[in-house]
């Protein structure tokens, strides 16, 4: 590549970003990275009536979260800016008046209600109203009218639009680096708005303008986008511009595998589709999953590295990403492969750090909780447990009985395990844990087992019931573990009181 590669990710601020933009931006970061390139993000906020309060402060937050931070942007001033289309309003005009003076667009003044009239009538037919080359000078514009009816118009300060003159009888050969060649017949195009009566432009031309002048090297985006391409590639040549290269991503798709993926999949299945809570809907980070795990199996749907490597780091994915690896079908979306991938980084992380973020979660929802803030108490169960766990907010199902005494007891087991001689063992037991000093599992083990062995006692006898009245259930860990975490008054406790609730 001879120029510097500089790409955008470009969202709207109406709503919250869904997790199949953060994949737009992911692979646009990587490509950027791969090329020691910029990343930039800019915020296409033309559509005013669409603007919601919060939305573009979410954008920022969620790419900051996923660590796939922007090199220039709003709050990173570069010297393409401003990144906000509503403050890019006075640049707009001037190119779609060059285009109208160059001829490749027109004044329209059709009110409407004039073209709804127009659509409905042409329904009624069976047909499709298209503005374009076939009927555009019969309708109300700079084309059919005369020059002076024109000037008129513009000068009594009468509404109209600029639109994009689409010629006639020609045929397109566009690029795609995902895609390949893409031919067009023009005269199925019509002419689309590029300025609107409210003195704003439409997405395609602010698109291209913005695109060009912050020299944007490749257009990374949607399949959504890819009926647009046409129209994008006719203007860069109306202003005689070199165009981007283009690269159209494939959808993320349902479950199922039939349709585009959406917030109601989501709510229905009970995964979430926003990096961050939005509104009443929770996000990845608000599930407990680490963005290192989000980035993974984002990156992998619909592109592959030519491997059978499924585990990333970021700085892997930037080393290996390439455009053209990418699919051109769609990716079926599989919630319990996320939980596969979340499963593993919490698997790799250390019993430390793990620890400190169970012990936040305790101190939010069981402020009250034995232990809660003994982070060395909480680095030990969390070693003993983890292994089974996917989410951090899962040690407390798994361990809960390392912070609190069972309060009801596992009937099945009860009913399998308490026998009329279990209370008269397990009181010897006790008298023998209250002789015990070094309360720590290796000792507790071998004064039991011995003690066991001298008594004629089998392991039968005592270790299902012990851990039935430690645990409530035959779930958790090694029983001295278990013993020398919660301590010697604490295990002496949960025995008696067991005895009394179970005899």
């Amino acid at each position: 590549m001879t120029k510097r590669v500089r790409v955008r990710f470009a969202p709207s601020p109406t709503g919250a970003l869904h997790i199949g933009g953060v994949r737009t931006a992911l692979f646009n970061y990587l490509f950027a990275k791969k090329h020691k390139g910029d990343f930039i993000l800019r915020i296409e906020d033309t559509d005013q009536n669409r603007y919601v309060e919060g939305a573009e402060a979410y954008i920022i937050d969620a790419l900051n979260w996923c660590n796939i931070p922007f090199d220039e942007g709003p709050g990173k001033e570069g010297n393409y800016g401003p990144y906000r289309q509503s403050e890019r309003k006075p640049i707009y005009k001037k190119y779609a008046d060059q285009l109208v003076t160059n001829g490749h667009a027109y004044y329209g003044f059709d009110t409407t209600e004039e073209l709804d009239a127009h659509r409905k009538d042409h329904e009624e037919k069976g047909k499709t109203f298209i503005y374009n080359w076939h009927n555009r000078e019969k309708l109300i514009n700079s084309l059919s009218l005369s020059k002076k009816d024109v000037e008129s118009k513009l000068n009594s300060g009468k509404d109209y639009v600029i639109r994009f003159k689409s010629p006639q009888d020609q045929k397109l050969s566009l690029e795609d680096i995902i895609r390949g060649t893409i031919e067009i017949d023009t005269n199925v195009l019509d002419d689309k708005v590029l300025f609107k009566s409210d003195g704003m432009p439409t997405y395609h031309l602010a698109n291209i303008v913005d695109d060009h002048l912050m020299e944007i090297s490749h257009v990374i985006r949607g399949e959504e986008w890819l009926p647009s391409l046409a129209l994008h590639q006719q203007l860069y040549d109306a202003f005689g511009w070199d165009a981007p290269e283009f690269a159209h991503l494939p959808l993320i798709m349902k479950p199922v595998g039939k349709g585009k993926l959406s917030k109601r999949d989501g709510e229905k299945l009970g995964f979430p589709v926003f990096p961050l809570a939005w509104n009443q809907s929770k996000g990845y980070k608000e599930e407990g999953y680490f963005p290192e795990a989000v980035i993974n199996f984002l990156a992998l749907l619909g592109w592959n590295p030519g491997t059978e490597q499924e585990i990333f780091s970021l700085n892997e994915l930037t080393e290996v990403f390439t455009l053209e690896r990418v699919h051109k079908s769609g990716a079926r979306f599989d919630p319990e492969k996320t939980k596969w991938y979340n499963h593993h980084y919490l698997q790799g992380k250390s019993a430390e750090e793990l620890a400190v973020l169970f012990r936040d979660i305790l101190k939010k929802e069981r402020p009250n909780i034995l232990h809660s803030n003994d982070l060395k108490n909480i680095t030990e169960i969390i070693t003993l447990i983890k292994e089974r766990a996917t989410f951090v907010k899962e040690f407390w199902e798994l361990g809960d009985y390392f912070f609190v005494a069972p309060t009801i007891y596992e009937q099945k087991v009860v009913k399998k395990q308490w026998k009329n001689d279990t209370p008269e063992i397990l009181n010897l037991l006790v008298s023998v844990l209250v002789g015990i000093d070094d309360f720590s599992s290796e000792n507790v083990e071998n004064i039991v087992k011995e003690w066991i062995d001298v008594e004629g006692l089998s392991f039968g006898k005592v270790m299902p019931p012990l851990r039935l009245v430690l645990v409530g259930d035959m779930k958790g860990p090694h029983v001295f573990d278990i013993l020398g975490l919660i301590g010697k008054e604490e295990a002496i406790g949960r025995i008696k009181n067991a005895i009394v609730s179970l005899t």
